[in-house]
């Protein structure tokens, strides 16, 4: 096919848009890719809608080779199957809601597993009718508290999302890993640099779960990896190693100290430094007690305590999806006022008890560590308040921030911290969604057997950001060939009627050899298109020019900066040959 730049619904601009934060959003806006409409919600204009069902085919070639059948289910979807799982509560304000003329409560389609499940069991009933996967590629709803960064997090975007159905765990085990390998052979045909990451479910639910993150300084999501290069996590699905429980006995009793202007670690730190107790202390011997207040969907708020390492921070991330479906928040001062027993900066496990606090630690808090804590009164700290002697946890919670070398949690090696997209997200749903609604079929034994189920998606429009982000340079951005707008952009680069002509001939030539051609005939100056070649990010260019005359036309490969002179006669079948062998 021949695109003409002179007919194109295109319009490129040198400067950046005010709004944009990362490159990719930058570079689309600025090459005619894509507009703004509202926060959070983008036109794909046609170069854009190109290089988006690229990455559509690409996908949609590699779940049909293994046997996935697409499907294509409403984005407007009833109450009643969302709240047969709860996710219409889950969800909370990420979820857009509605209401049509009679009153009847709808939504926009967030993901699709209860429908996907609804509409498996509406046709099939036998072992014999499994396994089965389905997939789409369709467009999502979500109302993003602050959408940003473009198309990489916004409130309308497309997905591709697939759902395995099988009769037992042996068969959820291979559906998940046909997906795990086609989800790697689908980014490693685009080129993304990218990681599997262990994860956590969320909303989801399910038991395995694992991300795949493109690696990119813009990512909204920290992952780490061992230096030995074994293991790889989302923050939030890191897990702490603990450390082995030492003994109580020859533990000194715990004393109650005045402890004056101490409401800080750092302080409490120089006070215990002070006050003669015979050791070095620092914030890692502290016992730092942070308050939040927990909301289950449609329960009440209710206190809950976590106890860590002074030289730990909370991280909220991790917080909010450890506790998730739970909605989480820090104490503000009514909070406080409310409950009197909280002593700012100097609360600690007692307290917690004698008022029924729910009181999580972190890991490291293990029976038989000492630590320097509050005491429940202002300006006072106990010394020595041993866990398993002293005070009981209710439990362990995943909450405290993972730095850089902290140790591996498979015990090799230390962690490194970087950035990344998800791109990618692999669920084992388990039987979640199929108890719900009670999706059996009629086993191999003749009994009923309950359906155990896959979750699989790909963030389609978010990998053409990701490819900008990961492809671009300082003049442009840079398509792999698998989704670029075309595979070759010809440039006429002078007035002389023969090179004119000479341009046309290649063209068609392309256009027979089955190639999408960008064809440059505007009456602009050279460099003006030679400028928005580099900025639109095709792989080949051909410039017809000053040239031609002489005898050569010239190929350039957009990502290499690569140079080829090539003769007129038979300039056509080798550029042909040139583009199929870079491919």
């Amino acid at each position: 096919m021949i695109t003409r730049l002179s007919h194109l619904f295109l319009r490129t601009l040198r400067d950046d848009p005010s709004d944009a934060e990362v490159l990719s959003h930058k570079l689309l806006v600025r090459a005619g890719y894509i507009r703004r409409v509202a926060p959070g919600v983008y036109s794909w204009l046609p170069l854009g809608l190109r290089t988006l069902r690229r990455v559509e085919q690409v996908v949609r070639e590699e779940m049909d080779a293994f046997g996935a059948q697409e499907i294509s289910l409403p984005a407007l979807l009833p109450r009643e199957p969302y709240e047969t799982t709860g996710r219409w509560t889950e969800y909370g304000p990420a979820l857009f809601r509605l209401k049509d003329r009679k009153g009847n409560d709808m939504m926009l389609g967030p993901t699709h597993e209860e429908l996907f499940t609804l509409t498996v069991q509406g046709e099939y009933s036998s072992y014999k009718d499994l396994p089965v996967t389905l997939y789409q590629i369709q467009t999502k709803y979500r109302d993003e508290e602050r959408p940003r960064a473009g198309i990489l997090r916004g409130r309308e975007f497309v997905m591709k999302d697939s759902y395995s159905f099988d009769v037992d765990d042996a068969g959820l085990e291979r559906s998940y890993q046909a997906h795990r390998d086609a989800y790697q052979r689908i980014f490693d045909r685009l080129g993304i640099e990218y990681v599997i990451c262990a994860a956590t479910s969320g909303a989801m639910g399910g038991s395995a779960s694992e991300e795949f993150l493109a690696v990119s300084a813009a990512g909204e999501d920290t992952f780490v990896r061992s230096t030995d290069g074994a293991y790889a996590a989302n923050v939030e699905a890191v897990v702490t190693p603990a450390p082995p429980a030492r003994p109580l006995e020859g533990l000194p009793e715990a004393t109650v100290h005045d402890t004056p202007d101490a409401p800080t670690i750092d302080s409490l730190v120089a006070w215990a430094n002070s006050a003669g107790l015979g050791r070095e202390v620092g914030a890692a011997d502290t016992l730092k007690n942070v308050m939040l207040k927990v909301r289950r969907p449609g329960e009440e708020w209710e206190l809950l305590a976590v106890g860590l390492p002074g030289d730990r921070e909370v991280d909220m991330k991790r917080v909010e999806a450890a506790l998730e479906p739970a909605e989480v928040a820090i104490l503000e001062e009514a909070d406080f006022a409310a409950n009197p027993f909280l002593v700012k900066g100097y609360i600690g496990p007692r307290a917690l008890r004698d008022n029924e606090v729910r009181y999580l630690v972190d890991p490291r808090v293990v029976e038989g560590t000492a630590w320097i804590t509050g005491a429940d009164e202002p300006g006072r700290h106990v010394v020595d308040l041993v866990c398993g002697r002293d005070f009981t946890p209710d439990g362990t919670i995943e909450v405290t921030e993972v730095r850089e070398g902290d140790p591996a949690p498979d015990g090799h090696g230390t962690l490194t911290l970087a950035r990344g997209i998800e791109i990618g997200h692999i669920f084992q749903l388990g039987r979640k969604y199929t108890d719900a609604f009670g999706f059996d079929v009629l086993g191999e034994n003749g009994k009923p057997a309950r359906v155990t189920m896959g979750s699989y998606g790909i963030g389609v429009s978010r990998l053409v950001a990701v490819l900008a982000e990961q492809f671009a340079d300082d003049k442009g951005l840079v398509w792999p060939a698998e989704a670029a707008p075309a595979d070759v952009h010809v440039v006429i680069a002078n007035k002389d009627q023969a090179a004119i002509d000479g341009a046309a001939t290649l063209v068609e030539a392309f256009d027979r050899a089955r190639l999408e051609v960008l064809f440059d005939d505007r009456r602009a100056s050279p460099g003006v298109k030679f400028k928005d070649a580099e900025l639109i990010g095709v792989p080949w260019v051909v410039v017809v020019g000053r040239g031609w005359s002489e005898g050569t036309v010239e190929l350039r490969h957009r990502a290499t900066g690569e140079v080829t002179q090539v003769a007129v006669d038979g300039a056509a079948d080798e550029i042909i040959r040139l583009i199929g062998a870079g491919r």
